[in-house]
């Protein structure tokens, strides 16, 4: 059975030939017909060799691929390095000192930005003599920093800024609706759920099990992966939490008397959680601490979303009329609250850098704030159903 989706279509730079004037032999002047616009076609790296290197940096990596003829720049994750264009097809760079973990190598031109593919990952390893472990995501995640997914309740995925599509649930019967989605740290594959607990994993995402088909107290409202991706916790709006494959379960609301219910869930680097309930109510579970909340407090509209600082001393709420509150570390890029807003906001997503956010409403319109670029959108095109969450 074909999976159907959504992907993004970003057009590149036109390349125009202007209408030439020709003197013909009789002394006559014609203008000949002008040519058609040509898209320029944009860059693709097909190898990272070597593919792994000491997070201390330093390491000659060649990239092969083609189109780099007018490259501009090149990226491991968010950082732009050095880099030699050895020809239109070979670029020689040297890795950044980061984090350990698994990074995606981008090739920026003035037709575009190369996309993220398996064939253009780096892998930063642990220097001689110190902690970790290779595939450990330290931090925010590690995809291009114009990359984002969102996801729409018939769990159709529209990909934006590189991010690659990976398959979707658009078109399939589904036995409940898409209500979440988080990404793995490579930005090459994500996992969708439902409000049964229904999990969907596609590209690098593994499935490590889901609460379908079991009775739950109260529906599902979110999910978060682990740092290493290979588990992750759902959440239900009575504050139940869910952990799967390596997720350490640490805690939850369930049973608990709330003021108003869960709606959002963000997971930490050392497999702690946030929980935030829709008046602003944040709840802290592990190695995640508490920064403070808005509950108890006036708000214009409910929270509908929760994203922590890379630093993970801070966190930001987002609410269905587009402010955003800061907490901790979390600064304050921006927001659209007091602004007209065709649909609520729905999802908030940090960028890879963590030094902005976007907002996404119901419609798929996207907001972007700090560092964080607008590479596309859904708002204003139709949609067979509302978008639901945004992930990087």
């Amino acid at each position: 059975m074909g999976t159907l989706g959504w992907r993004s279509a970003r057009s590149g730079p036109l390349v125009v030939l202007a209408a030439a004037v020709v003197t013909a032999a009789a002394g006559l002047t014609v203008e000949a017909a002008p040519a058609f616009a040509t898209p320029k076609a944009t860059p693709f790296v097909s190898s990272v060799t070597p593919d792994t290197g000491p997070s201390t940096g330093g390491t000659r990596v060649v990239l092969k691929g083609g189109r780099f003829d007018t490259a501009i720049s090149v990226k491991f994750g968010s950082t732009t390095v050095a880099y030699t264009l050895v020809h239109d097809d070979v670029i020689d760079a040297v890795s950044p000192a980061g984090a350990v973990g698994t990074v995606a190598v981008t090739v920026t031109t003035r037709a575009g930005t190369s996309p993220i593919t398996r064939s253009s990952r780096f892998v930063s390893a642990p220097a001689s003599g110190s902690g970790g472990g290779i595939g450990a995501h330290v931090g925010v995640p590690s995809a291009a920093n114009g990359a984002y997914v969102m996801a729409a309740f018939d769990g159709g995925i529209f990909t934006f800024g590189g991010a690659p599509f990976e398959g979707s649930e658009g078109g399939h019967h589904l036995n409940a609706p898409i209500v979440g989605l988080a990404t793995v740290s490579d930005g090459l594959g994500y996992w969708l759920v439902a409000f049964d607990g229904g999990v969907f994993s596609f590209g690098d995402a593994h499935f490590a099990g889901s609460e379908g088909g079991t009775h739950l107290n109260a529906p599902i409202v979110g999910m978060a992966a682990t740092p290493d991706d290979r588990g992750y916790w759902l959440v239900a709006s009575d504050g139940g939490v869910f952990s799967f494959g390596d997720a350490p379960f640490r805690g939850s609301l369930g049973g608990r008397h709330l003021n108003a219910p869960i709606v959002g869930i963000q997971a930490t680097a050392n497999d702690g959680y946030r929980l935030v309930a829709s008046n602003g109510g944040v709840f802290a579970f592990g190695s995640a601490t508490y920064k403070g909340s808005k509950a108890g407090k006036h708000l214009n509209a409910p929270v509908v979303a929760i994203v922590g600082t890379s630093t993970e001393n801070g966190y930001w709420l987002a609410t269905s009329n587009g402010e955003v509150f800061g907490f901790g570390d979390a600064v304050v890029r921006g927001s659209m609250g007091g602004k007209h807003l065709n649909r609520p906001i729905v999802g908030m997503a940090l960028s890879s850098s963590g030094r902005g956010y976007r907002l996404v409403a119901s419609d798929g319109g996207v907001f972007a704030f700090g560092d964080a670029p607008f590479t596309g959108s859904m708002g204003g095109r139709h949609l067979n159903a509302p978008v639901v969450a945004l992930g990087q």
